[in-house]
């Protein structure tokens, strides 16, 4: 399905946040949707990866890395594991790196920037609590509604009749 976010906005501009327009697309998909799975973690992306090791049934990655550019949390493998486990996309407050093999991936990533540092290998962090990124707060169950033009958060579903 082709999701348009400036028309579920005019359709829907009451019952949807808006996130700010911080991040940069880096998927081979430019339109997703789905519904949110939220991980904080910082510079570390061990959950990061546990969580997408689960059946993603088309959800969304959320990931709130408090803005860290200093390392990358996920990379081409994680983008993989990813699609291999049937999650539609994911939205990193933080930093990516392999951009260029995941911009031929079908899956929607949109992410702050890149960095070719790998992350620590800790497990910090924390899954399944709502997160405060780009002047949104999603909540885990959300509704996610990303294009080239931004993020939609709903908490009911919008495409549905």
């Amino acid at each position: 399905m082709d999701i348009k976010t400036a028309d579920l906005w005019d359709a829907f501009e009451n019952q949807v946040q808006v996130a700010d327009p911080i991040f940069t697309d880096f998927g081979g998909r430019d339109a997703f949707n789905g519904r949110a799975v939220c991980v904080q973690v910082f510079e570390d992306n061990v959950l990061v990866k546990q969580t997408l090791k689960q059946d993603g049934s088309g959800s969304i990655l959320v990931v709130d890395g408090g803005g860290s550019l200093a390392c990358a949390l996920v990379g081409d493998l994680l983008a993989q594991l990813a699609i291999d486990n049937r999650w539609n996309g994911l939205i990193i407050c933080g930093a990516i790196r392999d951009s260029k093999e995941i911009a031929q991936m079908d899956i929607g990533l949109k992410a702050l920037n890149t960095c070719p540092r790998k992350s620590a290998k800790k497990g910090k962090g924390s899954v399944g609590e709502p997160l405060n990124i780009a002047g949104v707060t999603i909540r885990p169950g959300d509704y996610i509604y990303a294009d080239v033009d931004g993020i939609l958060v709903s908490e009911k579903d919008l495409l549905s009749p």
